[in-house]
């Protein structure tokens, strides 16, 4: 596919827009830490949010879902819509909590929830560990996304296309800071929003695809159903093709287990990653709240089904393809006219910056707040952190580069941290409201992860997702067995824990009481609104999905239903004190 100078035009500015806006804020970036890293905890809910959306509306998201639904059609989308569980469980018990923590990073978390040696241990181990390894992958596997875009729009080489898109992006990540990037990702997710629906409306158009209507009657029946069947295989025309459903024990380890068990960035059980940073750089917890709420209903109500159409067409455009993802961009390359590729590519570019720059800013934090300026250089000013900062966003742009060279696909890298963190979400989730969880307890849950995952992967023949139904009740019977025979956090500790972030049910019972003070408060009405939300999320990913492959008046009772309790959880939510 060749561009002409119109198309670069739109391109050029596409990209150029947000990396003069991000710079913009360098000056007030570097006054301190806290502006760097966190924006001055000044951010209202709407920016706040809308970053953490347009974060996770990466370049590698639109290829993953084109792969999931060619290989299982819709109901593959439960391998990341299983996490609006966890997502709207961190809108009512956690996003209060975060925000009154009054913290840098949430790995910061651990000295505050814990004490001892154990405690700084594991919050040096996690800077790392987060900061570099884990941080680089998920860099690793953005680039790889941008690099098959641009290798299949443009005939662009890996090299070159990861080599611009870094540069691009580190560039004003290290300049700008939080501000900065939240400003970017604001003008980015209006970009990526918007070429995702022209690209999905052209497509329709295409004769070959005949619209909706097209798609239904030249695919599987299975293909539109949102919910896995016990079958894999079926007649679904004369020549008994197979259909393209989910296994139904891949499902049940989606939506029984991998939400609340496993760690993955953006879906951490109890918050965390940059959804965390986000909070906290709120302007306070009514605006925490509702940033992760809005982030919530975005991410999965809003942004799945442009990709979801494009997915299908593919599926009919190119039946034998073997890189299934790739798909997605070959429609670009080879069914848009003039003038739209160019928006198209800058629409990639804007989604591949948001998440980079979040990603670089992200870990950046970890390895200068919770390991450099935590254990090689207390007491360091800010304007000694802050340029630290920035030599170490260049030097983690420079190391995720090379990771990504060892990535086949975007699926691949997913699956491997899902299934490296099986069983650690549930600590993550319990610190916050049992006071007998431990530093041993979360640094056990790591080691029995860690060896759980490779005893799977070296010893059986298990594949993801069925190793989490293994993974997840070893790794849980190792932390608990471990919390139960160590003595608990020193009483005074948990007290002053307690006393800072007055978290509420029964697990705090035993400390309030003997800190004389009053007892926790309920929990009930926050599963109340846990469980509103996600029949929202939910009821309106079946009511949208309905509405474009099923029953019209279906469809239309379920969104109605979903509006009357968004009407209902929304008039809870002012009531809520805060």
């Amino acid at each position: 596919m060749s561009l002409s100078s119109f198309d670069w035009v739109i391109l050029s500015v596409i990209v150029g827009i947000p990396v003069a806006v991000g710079t913009l804020h360098y000056r007030r970036a570097g006054t301190s830490v806290t502006q760097f890293f966190l924006s001055g905890r000044e951010l209202p809910w709407w920016l706040a949010g809308t970053s953490m959306v347009a974060t996770t509306f990466a370049a590698d998201t639109p290829l993953a879902v084109t792969g999931l639904v060619a290989t299982n059609g819709l109901a593959g989308n439960w391998l990341w819509w299983n996490a609006g569980l966890g997502s709207m469980l961190t809108v009512f018990f956690f996003a209060r909590l975060w925000r009154r923590a009054g913290i840098l990073t949430d790995v910061e978390f651990t000295e505050l929830r814990y004490a001892g040696r154990a405690a700084s241990f594991l919050r040096g181990f996690r800077a790392l560990y987060l900061g570099l390894p884990v941080n680089c992958l998920i860099i690793g596997w953005v680039n790889l996304a941008l690099a098959k875009i641009l290798s299949v729009t443009l005939g662009w080489d890996q090299l070159t296309a990861v080599f611009v898109g870094l540069a691009a992006t580190g560039c004003y990540s290290a300049l700008a800071g939080l501000r900065g990037v939240v400003f970017a990702d604001f003008i980015q997710f209006g970009f990526s929003l918007f070429g995702a629906c022209a690209l999905a409306i052209i497509t329709l158009r295409i004769p070959t695809i005949g619209g909706l209507d097209g798609l239904i009657t030249q695919l599987p029946e299975s293909t539109f159903r949102i919910w896995p069947t016990t079958t894999a295989y079926g007649p679904t025309n004369p020549d008994s093709a197979p259909t393209l459903t989910l296994p139904f024990a891949a499902f049940v380890s989606y939506l029984g287990v991998q939400w609340w068990a496993s760690w993955y960035p953006g879906q951490e059980p109890g918050g965390g990653g940059y959804v965390a940073q986000r909070m906290m750089s709120t302007k306070d917890e009514r605006h925490a709240v509702f940033s992760t709420l809005w982030f919530t209903v975005a991410h999965y109500c809003l942004r799945p089904w442009p990709w979801i159409t494009v997915a299908l067409a593919s599926i009919v455009l190119y039946p034998d393809l073997l890189d299934r993802e790739a798909g997605y961009a070959m429609v670009i390359r080879d069914y848009l006219p003039s003038g739209w590729r160019g928006l198209l590519v800058g629409s990639f570019f804007a989604a591949y910056m948001s998440t980079v720059s979040t990603q670089l800013n992200w870990g950046t934090s970890y390895l200068v707040n919770d390991f450099y300026a935590r254990f090689v250089r207390p007491g360091a000013s800010d304007q000694h952190l802050v340029g630290v900062s920035r030599v170490i966003t260049v030097g983690v742009m420079l190391a995720s580069a090379a990771i990504t060279f060892s990535l086949d696909s975007v699926r691949q890298a997913w699956e491997f941290i899902l299934e490296s963190g099986a069983g650690i979400g549930l600590v993550f989730i319990l610190r916050w409201y049992w006071w007998r969880v431990t530093a041993a307890s979360e640094i056990t849950a790591l080691i029995a992860a860690a060896i759980g995952f490779l005893f799977v992967r070296v010893f059986t023949t298990l594949t993801f997702p069925t190793t989490l139904l293994y993974l997840v009740p070893w790794t849980t019977v190792c932390w608990l067995v471990v919390t139960w025979l160590t003595p608990p956090e020193p009483l005074p500790h948990l007290v002053a824990f307690y006393r800072r972030i007055r978290p509420g049910g029964v697990g705090w019972r035993y400390v309030a009481t003997a800190a004389n003070e009053p007892p926790p408060t309920g929990i009930v009405g926050l599963l109340r609104s846990w469980g509103a939300g996600c029949f929202v999320i939910y009821g309106t990913l079946l009511g949208v999905s309905t509405l474009m492959f099923g029953s019209l008046s279906f469809g239309l009772l379920m969104i109605m239903s979903v509006l009357l309790v968004a009407t209902w959880l929304y008039r809870d939510l002012t009531r809520l004190t805060f």
